[in-house]
């Protein structure tokens, strides 16, 4: 399991995290809407702490820069 997600990747992942909480903590959303954002939002964080995404593993994505190779 190598890394395949970009620090840009995983800092808006965490945006999108947070954003999700302060909705649900002021009660904007809420009901079935407020379990799916939450598992999304559980998705997100996970990924974005292990730094490898399944999804991009599936379709062999990668948003992680290159490694510079010394000749």
């Amino acid at each position: 399991m190598t890394s395949n997600m970009g620090t840009t990747d995983k800092i808006i992942r965490l945006v999108v995290v947070a954003i999700i909480a302060v909705l649900y903590f002021a009660g904007q959303i809420t009901g079935t809407a407020a379990i799916i954002l939450g598992i999304i939002a559980l998705a997100f964080l996970v990924t974005s702490l292990i730094g490898w995404c399944p999804t991009y593993a599936l379709f062999s994505i990668s948003t992680r820069k290159k490694e510079k190779t010394v000749p």
